[in-house]
C-alpha cells in the first residue's frame, strides 16, 4: 500500500515501515517519562495529605531517569537512521530511477514535456519528497499508531476521561481533509505559476541578443515581472488553505485540554474520579497533544506532496521502448513498410514504405512538415511508429533496445550540441573510451586542424557552453568528427550544410565525403544542389511518398521534385539573371537564359543546371 501511495520502490517501502515502527517506538518512549513524573507527584501528595502509600527514595528516581534518557536516546538514533538516512538514500535512488526512465523514454514525451517541468521533477518533486519521507511520513504514522495504542489504554481506564482526549484529534484531522481539495488545486496552480516564470526566465537568457536588437527588452521583461508577481500571488494563496485549516485543528485539540479540565473536575467533585487519576490524564493529555501541534503541519506538507507525487507517477507511468539486447541484422538496409506517425495527435506519416540500400546515399527531400525528419528519427528509433515497421538488416527496430539498435547509427544533426568541455573530449563522445591518437585522427578527417590549430590550447581548449566560442561551420565539423570516430554503418545527416556559408559548406563536404564511404546514408535535405550525388531520392509529400528515383529521373518526370528544385534555381532575383548574362553562354555550370523550355541536369560529383527560357 506505502509503495503505490508513494511512488516507493521495494526497498524504500520496507525502509519507510522500520521508520515508521522506530518512530512509533520513539514517541511511546517519551511518554514514560510520565508515568514516572506521576510516581513522583503522588508521593508528593501523599506527603502532604500526611498518608502513607508508595514512596521512592531520591537515588532510585535518578537511577529509572537515566535509564530513560539513555532508552529514549537509543531510540531517536535508531528512528533517525532509520528515517532521514534512509530517505536520503531513497531520494538519490528515485533521482537514478527517473533518470534512467529518462533514458529509455522515446523522444515525443520530450516533445510534450519542457525543459523546466523535467527539471522541476526530478530535482525540485524530488527533494519535496526527501523531506516529507524523512520527516512528514514516519513522524506522522508514528503519531497516529502512539495515540491509538494511549487511547485505548485511556478509555479502558476511564472512558469519559479518555473520549475527552481522544475526539478533538479526529474533530481536526476532519477539518485538515477538508481543506485538501481547496490546497490540491493551490498547489498545481503554483507549480504552473513557478514552470511559467521558469520558462520566461530561461527564454529571455535564450534570446537575449535578438529581443536587444528588436528593443524589445523591456517589454519582454516587463512580461516576466508580471510572471513573477503572479508567481507571488499563487505561493501566497498556496499557504493560505493549509494555514487555516491548521491552525483551526490546533485549536481543536486544545479544547481537549479544556475538556478534560471541566470533565475532570466535575467528576472530582462528584467523588467518581481520584484526584490522581485526574493528575494522570492532565499529563497524559499534554503529551499526547504535543506532537500534533507539528504532525497537522506535516498533514498539509504531505497533500501538497501528493501533487509531486503524481507527477513522478505519470512520468514512471510512460511507455519505454524495450527490446532484445541484440540486434541480429543481416546487413544495413533500412525499410519502410507501410509506416504511419502521429505526433500530438496530427498525421505526420501515412503509409509510407521505401528502402535505403547499404553502401548507396537515400535522401529525403520535400516541403516543410512532409515528414523528412520524422522519416529520420523513426528509422534511428527515436520514436515508435504507430502502423507498419521499419526495418533494419530485416530486423524490426521496435523488437532491439535502443541503446543496442543505436550502435549501429551516426546521426549528424543540423543544430549541433556541444558541452562545455576541451576540443578533445566533445569529439570522444563519438566513442567512449577512444585513444587521443584515435580522436585526433578523425578531426584531421573532419577538417578540424585548421581552426583547433588557432585555439590557444589546441584540441585541450575548452570551447564554453554549446561550443559558444567556436563558429557554426567549426561546430559542425566536430559533430561529423564524433561520427567519424563513432565508425557506425548506418549515418543519417540532417541537413548538416544548411546554415553554412561556401567555404564551410565546402568544408564540411569534404569531411562529409570520408564519413560517408560504404556506409548506408539517410540525407535530409532542403537545398537540391547538396544531393546531386546521390544514389535515390524519396520525395515526400504531406506525409506521403510521392516521388522515388535517381535525381536525373525524378527531373525528368517533372512531378514534384522537378518544382522543388525549379523553386530554388528558377525562381531567382534580378540581381541572379544578370550574373547568368555575363557569363559565356556555352558554359553550363551557370545559369544559362537562352532558348527552349527548361532543362536541369544533374552531374554526378557536382550539380550542373542548364536553363533556358523561350
Amino acid at each position: 500500500m506505502l509503495k503505490k501511495l508513494f511512488a516507493l520502490s521495494d526497498q524504500g517501502e520496507r525502509e519507510l515501515k522500520h521508520g515508521i515502527v522506530a518512530t512509533t517506538i520513539g514517541h511511546l518512549c517519551i511518554m514514560a517519562p510520565i508515568s514516572l513524573l506521576m510516581l513522583v507527584t503522588m508521593g508528593l501528595l501523599n506527603r502532604l495529605c500526611g498518608e502513607t502509600g508508595l514512596t521512592m527514595q531520591p537515588g532510585v528516581i535518578v537511577l529509572m531517569a537515566a535509564v530513560l534518557l539513555l532508552l529514549i536516546f537509543i531510540t531517536q538514533w535508531v528512528q533517525y537512521n532509520l528515517t532521514y538516512k534512509v530517505a536520503y538514500e531513497e531520494s538519490a535512488n528515485r533521482r537514478i530511477t527517473l533518470a534512467e526512465k529518462l533514458r529509455r523514454l522515446p523522444l515525443a514525451f520530450f516533445g510534450q514535456r519542457d525543459l523546466s517541468d523535467l527539471t522541476t521533477t526530478m530535482m525540485g518533486d524530488c527533494s519535496k519528497l526527501e523531506r516529507i519521507f524523512s520527516n512528514a511520513v514516519p513522524s506522522l504514522f508514528g503519531t497516529v499508531i502512539m495515540f491509538v495504542i494511549v487511547s485505548v489504554g485511556l478509555l479502558i481506564m476511564d472512558w469519559r476521561m479518555g473520549l475527552c482526549i481522544v475526539l478533538p484529534v479526529p474533530v481536526a484531522a476532519l477539518m485538515l481533509m477538508a481543506a485538501r481539495k481547496a490546497q490540491t488545486k493551490a498547489e498545481s496552480r503554483n507549480y504552473d505559476a513557478h514552470r511559467a516564470a521558469y520558462d520566461g526566465v530561461q527564454e529571455y537568457l535564450d534570446t537575449i541578443q535578438e529581443l536587444r536588437s528588436a528593443g524589445l527588452e523591456q517589454e519582454y521583461l516587463d512580461g516576466v515581472e508580471k510572471k513573477l508577481d503572479y508567481v507571488v500571488k499563487c505561493a501566497f494563496r498556496n499557504e493560505l488553505a493549509p494555514g487555516t485549516a491548521v491552525t483551526l485543528a490546533q485549536l481543536t485539540v486544545r479544547f481537549g485540554l479544556v475538556a478534560v479540565l471541566l470533565v475532570g473536575g466535575l467528576l472530582v467533585a462528584q467523588n467518581m474520579l481520584s484526584v490522581n487519576m485526574f493528575i494522570l490524564y492532565l499529563l497524559v493529555a499534554g503529551r499526547v497533544y504535543e506532537p500534533f501541534g507539528s504532525c497537522f503541519m506535516l498533514m498539509a506538507e504531505l497533500f501538497s506532496a501528493f501533487v509531486s507525487i503524481e507527477r513522478t507517477k505519470k512520468m514512471e507511468a510512460t511507455v519505454e521502448q524495450t527490446g532484445q539486447p541484440v540486434c541480429k541484422n543481416n546487413g544495413y538496409d533500412i525499410e519502410f513498410k507501410d509506416v504511419s506517425f502521429s505526433y500530438n495527435d496530427e498525421l505526420v506519416l501515412n503509409g509510407i514504405s521505401f528502402v535505403a540500400k547499404q553502401e548507396q546515399i537515400t535522401a529525403l527531400v520535400g516541403p516543410s512538415g512532409s515528414g523528412k525528419s520524422t522519416v529520420s528519427r523513426l528509422a534511428a528509433r527515436f520514436w515508435d511508429a504507430d502502423a507498419g515497421q521499419v526495418l533494419l538488416g530485416g530486423v524490426d527496430v521496435t523488437t532491439v533496445e535502443p541503446e543496442t539498435l543505436f550502435k549501429n547509427y551516426a546521426i549528424v544533426f543540423q543544430d549541433v550540441t556541444l558541452f562545455d568541455d576541451s576540443v578533445m573530449e566533445n569529439i570522444r563522445l563519438g566513442r567512449a573510451g577512444a585513444t587521443d591518437e584515435e580522436v585526433l585522427a578523425a578531426a584531421r578527417a573532419a577538417q578540424c586542424e585548421e581552426f583547433v590549430s588557432r585555439l590557444p590550447g589546441g584540441y585541450y581548449s575548452n570551447i564554453g557552453e554549446n561550443g559558444c566560442a567556436l563558429s557554426g561551420g567549426e561546430r559542425q565539423r566536430i559533430s561529423i568528427a564524433r561520427a567519424i570516430l563513432k565508425d557506425a554503418p548506418v549515418v543519417i545527416l540532417d541537413e548538416a550544410t544548411a546554415s553554412m556559408d561556401a567555404e564551410n559548406e565546402n568544408l564540411v563536404q569534404q569531411a562529409l565525403s570520408v564519413l560517408l564511404q560504404g556506409k548506408t546514408v539517410l540525407v535530409i535535405a532542403h537545398r537540391m544542389r547538396t544531393i546531386a550525388n546521390v544514389d535515390k531520392v524519396v520525395v515526400l509529400e504531406q506525409g506521403r511518398v510521392a516521388e522515388t528515383g535517381t535525381p536525373e529521373e525524378l527531373l525528368n518526370q517533372k512531378g514534384l521534385f522537378y518544382r522543388l528544385a525549379e523553386a530554388q534555381y528558377i525562381d531567382r532575383d534580378s540581381g541572379i539573371r544578370k550574373q547568368c548574362r555575363q557569363e559565356d553562354k556555352s558554359s553550363r555550370t551557370v545559369f544559362d537564359f537562352c532558348h527552349g523550355p527548361f532543362v536541369h541536369f544533374f552531374q554526378r560529383n557536382s550539380l550542373v543546371i542548364k536553363i533556358q527560357i523561350r
